[in-house]
C-alpha cells in the first residue's frame, strides 16, 4: 500500500505559474496513468494560458474562487466545483480570492506536456 501525506510534499512551481504539491505521482509512488496534486494561487493572479497535448485534467476547488477560461468560455468556480479540461484545450484560471484546488491529470502531469502561446 502506498500512502502519501500532503504535508510531507515539497511545493514547486509549474511551468504555468501555480504552486503545486504532488500528492501522488511518478515522483513519489509507482504511478503509471494519473497524478493528483494540490495547487494554490494567490488572489488576483492567474496561471499562464496553456494546454496539454496528452493529459486530460480535472480541477476541483477546495477553497476560494476563480474564473476559469477554457477555450474562450469563462465560468466562475467556487468550492465544490469540478471542471474537466480535455487534452488540447487552452486554459487558465484567475484567482478571485486565494485559491486552493486539486488537480488530477491522466496520464500524469509533466512539464514536457505543457505548451504556451
Amino acid at each position: 500500500m502506498n500512502v502519501q501525506s500532503l504535508d510531507a510534499q515539497t511545493p514547486f512551481t509549474t511551468k504555468d505559474g501555480s504552486t503545486i504539491r504532488s500528492i501522488l505521482d511518478r515522483t513519489n509512488a509507482p504511478v503509471r496513468q494519473q497524478s493528483l496534486a494540490e495547487a494554490t494561487l494567490p488572489a488576483d493572479t492567474s496561471t499562464q494560458r496553456h494546454y496539454h497535448k496528452v493529459s486530460e485534467e480535472f480541477y476541483f476547488l477546495l477553497e476560494g474562487s476563480g474564473e476559469m477560461d477554457l477555450d474562450g468560455e469563462r465560468r466562475t468556480l467556487r468550492p465544490g466545483d469540478a471542471v474537466l479540461i480535455p487534452a488540447g484545450a487552452w486554459h487558465t484560471i484567475t484567482a478571485l480570492s486565494p485559491l486552493r484546488m486539486l488537480c488530477c491529470c491522466a496520464p500524469p502531469y509533466s512539464h514536457e506536456d505543457t505548451f504556451f502561446e
